[in-house]
């Protein structure tokens, strides 16, 4: 179940990349962000009152899904669209694959939680795989003032999104399911996004072409509604650090679907990073070994 979970994570979100490209238009991006989780938000309240697996939530409940919403739905996103702007999309992938790390920290922080050390090691190849397979578009790229403040944007993008897996596990923990919690933080994250346009007067506009719409409905269904589920699950049944990994797996899928839809050429660094981030993969996973009790040796021995 969990490597099923994974898989499609890492697939789906590999690939909404090119969707949220197809985005890039006539529409707002903060407008187009507030179309896709207010939509995701009614999707998935229809399925759940539907099915009447609605689950009923405590103020306690929905003060955490309101900065679930903040940090998972609103503000990662401007971030990360944001830092787009000013520095190339492979640094950006690097600075998001840290959350990793972020979420191995905050996760011993938090809950207490004890950093394995395989986990620090794949996510660490991971990082330096990613660095190799993005090493062109860094080096190509100069420093500038607008270049330290989109990585000052990225890096705060990650420690949203880790923010909003820690209080998904503490939901889990207190036994709201992620379609509720989802359900529930994507509306209130489209609201406030909403309100943002709304002080700042930018326009809700609307680009009616199929390119637009059926970016739109794959970022909407696979992107958000089955992607975010998929990932939140994981991060209550795996813990956030292991599930973060997909993190550093979203840009390999993503330079896989660009080598055939825009001409990517696979090169030797980028295949050398291909194999790190492999090899940090199989880290992240390996399970510890756990040592034989010292009563139950001794008695090995006697007999």
């Amino acid at each position: 179940m969990n490597l099923s979970l994974y898989l499609l994570t890492v697939l789906i979100w590999g690939t909404t990349w090119i969707a949220l490209k197809w985005q890039l238009g006539v529409v707002e991006i903060p407008v187009s962000i507030v179309y896709r989780f207010g939509l995701a938000a009614l999707v998935l309240f229809g399925l759940l009152l539907l099915s009447r697996k609605l689950q009923v939530m405590n103020r306690r409940g929905h003060l955490i899904c309101l900065a679930q919403g903040l940090c998972l739905f609103c503000v990662n996103f401007m971030c990360f669209l944001t830092a787009s702007q000013w520095i190339p999309s492979g640094l950006v992938a690097v600075v998001f694959s840290t959350a990793t790390l972020w979420n191995a920290l905050n996760a011993r922080v938090f809950f207490g939680q004890k950093v394995a050390r395989n986990v620090l090691l794949g996510g660490g190849l991971g990082l330096l795989g990613l660095g190799l397979l993005f090493w062109p578009e860094l080096a190509g790229h100069t420093a500038s003032p607008e270049t330290l403040l989109g990585l000052g944007l990225a890096l705060l993008g990650t420690l949203c999104f880790s923010a909003g897996n820690m209080l998904s596990s503490l939901q889990q923990k207190a036994g709201l399911r992620p379609l509720t919690t989802n359900a529930w933080g994507m509306a209130y994250g489209a609201s406030m996004l909403a309100l943002y346009c709304v002080v700042q007067g930018i326009p809700f506009e609307m680009e009616w072409n199929t390119r637009y719409i059926g970016s739109l409905l794959y970022l909407v269904i696979p992107g958000s509604v089955i992607g975010f589920t998929a990932y939140l699950t994981l991060v209550g049944r795996m813990g956030p650090e292991r599930a973060a990994y997909c993190t550093v797996l979203f840009p390999v899928v993503a330079l896989n679907v660009s080598a055939l839809f825009e001409g990517y050429q696979w090169t030797a660094p980028a295949l050398a990073g291909l194999v790190l981030v492999m090899l940090g993969n199989v880290l992240v996973f390996r399970k510890p070994r756990v040592a034989a009790p010292v009563n139950t040796c001794l008695e090995a021995k006697q007999i």
